[in-house]
Formats: structure tokens, sequence, C-alpha cells
């Protein structure tokens, strides 16, 4: 079964909800989606039973969403900073050695 990226719609309902509590402007989306577009993205497809299975246990591991586990799995896989402002991602990241991004140098 072929399964559609929910990485696109991650960063789309972000920015809605930045917009909508006045973070930022629809100008300041439109742009950082333009700027995001420029960049050399590559969206990993995991099997469902990967993610039944083992990234389901992260996420019961460390009390983490779904989506959070499934990004530091990927940083964990790929041995890639994890970006992250969340608490519990933090601590999970830091709790399984994965680096952290900071703006400015990590």
């Amino acid at each position: 079964m072929k399964q559609k990226p929910i990485w696109p719609l991650e960063v789309f309902n972000v920015l809605l909800v930045a917009e909508r509590k006045k973070r930022i402007s629809e100008a300041g989306s439109i742009h950082f989606i333009a700027l995001l577009c420029e960049l050399p993205i590559i969206v990993e497809q995991e099997l469902a039973e990967r993610m039944l299975k083992e990234i389901f246990a992260l996420a019961r591991k460390h009390g983490l969403s779904s989506y959070d586990a499934s990004y530091l799995d990927l940083a964990m896989k790929k041995g890639l900073p994890i970006a992250t402002l969340d608490h519990r991602l933090l601590s999970a990241a830091n709790q399984s050695r994965v680096p952290i991004y900071r703006a400015g140098g990590m």
C-alpha cells in the first residue's frame, strides 16, 4: 500500500495555527514555504509494520506523540540532529544521544 507523506501536512498545520494565533502573517507563511521548497528535502517512507512496532515502542518509552517519536527515530537512524522546542522530545533526544540543533550551532 502506497503511503502519503505526512511531513508537508505537519508543516502547513504549524503555519496555519501560527497564523491564527497572529504569530506569523500570511505573507510570512508564504515566504517560509518558498524557502522550504528551495531546500533539498527528502521525505522518508516507513513500512507500516515498523511504525506499528518500533516507533510505537519509542513513543511509549519516552511519552511522545507518534509524530515526535517518528522524528526522533529518523534522527537516530540518520545520525542527524533534531530541531525542536518540545521539552519531552528534547529529553528523549538527550536520553537517546541524539544531538540537538540550536539556531546558530549545536
